[in-house]
């Protein structure tokens, strides 16, 4: 394949055979070899040291990331002029904390990035995590904070850490993240689609002493005191009134929510609120009924929990044989 006539294979196949064997700058010119080639492959002294020269950054970016670079080469490429060639060889994993600490690079707290593998690898070593956990480089206590287990002065190290993101993922990914945390990030984080129950759902979630937050001036705050043992059907009745929606719609998928007022937020302004209402338990039957026969409320009201077997059964037959279906549901 290496002499195959067909230039994605024989592309393939050099990838291949020179993660082992040194590719010299002869090949990678003759090829027209990209980015790839730099960040996988063993690369000849003059082709490494070509591209660490190189004017195009990106070719030097991904000469940063290559796990072969001779630690000379990495230095040079640490003190170049692009900050995006500098942060990727912060991120190599054979430096050491002293080493990437003084490499300046510019991180912007907003932007994404993936943990680090190497950090990840090293999720169940102690020792690695608890020195990484006070590196001075925001992506590699990510990284550590992305473990399932940790050790207690590692998660109470990253608990107090100056970058939010790090107890954002603390909360999404450790199971061994504290109380006191996981309620900070509570009052900003609405939950993200591979974590959407945390970190409410998190078994150290606080469950007791939230009545406190009745009268916080943060809706999420509030939301918390309904979890408490000790709340009331009367608080329950009071956060059905709030002015905010998301507590409205706490009260609204709460059991204690009077049949009276499930009907009242079936008039929400807010959707997730009217549908939360169609779906309480306590919604009388007529009003059920009055939904079943709205277009506009159907979809909603099918989904109640109290409907009969006969009655799911009425509806299907009116939706697969709308022509042979009597009037009522």
């Amino acid at each position: 394949m290496l002499a195959d006539p067909y230039g994605k294979v024989r592309v393939e196949a050099l990838l291949q055979h020179h993660r082992e064997h040194p590719m010299p700058r002869s090949v990678f010119e003759s090829e027209e070899l990209t980015d790839r080639a730099a960040t996988t492959c063993r690369l000849e002294r003059d082709l490494a040291a070509h591209l660490a020269r190189h004017d195009d950054p990106d070719r030097r970016r991904s000469l940063a990331g290559d796990p072969h670079l001779d630690p000379d080469l990495g230095r040079r490429l640490a003190r170049g002029p692009d900050d995006h060639v500098r942060f990727e060889v912060s991120t190599r994993p054979d430096l050491t904390e002293e080493q990437r600490a003084d490499i300046a690079i510019d991180f912007a707290p907003g932007v994404h990035h993936h943990p680090l593998d190497w950090v990840v690898a090293l999720h169940d070593d102690p020792g690695a995590m608890r020195r990484l956990a006070a590196s001075s480089h925001p992506l590699v206590r990510r990284s550590v904070a992305r473990a399932r287990h940790l050790p207690p002065d590692v998660v109470a190290l990253l608990a107090h850490d100056e970058d939010r993101v790090v107890h954002l993922f603390l909360a999404e990914s450790c199971d061994d993240a504290p109380a006191g945390m996981l309620l900070g990030v509570w009052q900003w984080w609405t939950g993200s689609l591979s974590a959407p129950d945390r970190p409410h759902g998190y078994p150290n979630f606080p469950r007791s002493d939230l009545l406190r937050h009745a009268g916080d001036p943060n809706p999420r705050m509030r939301q918390l005191a309904l979890d408490d043992p000790e709340s009331t059907a009367e608080l329950v009745e009071l956060f059905s009134r709030d002015g905010d929606g998301d507590v409205r719609h706490r009260a609204a998928n709460d059991p204690r929510l009077s049949a009276a007022s499930a009907v009242r937020l079936l008039d929400d302004p807010h959707d997730h609120v009217r549908h939360a209402a169609a779906l309480h338990p306590r919604l009388p039957a007529r009003v059920l009924v009055r939904l079943l026969r709205d277009a506009d409320t159907a979809e909603d009201a099918a989904r109640h929990p109290a409907l009969a077997l006969p009655v799911m059964e009425r509806m299907l037959q009116r939706i697969q044989h709308p022509d042979d279906a009597t009037a009522g549901p």
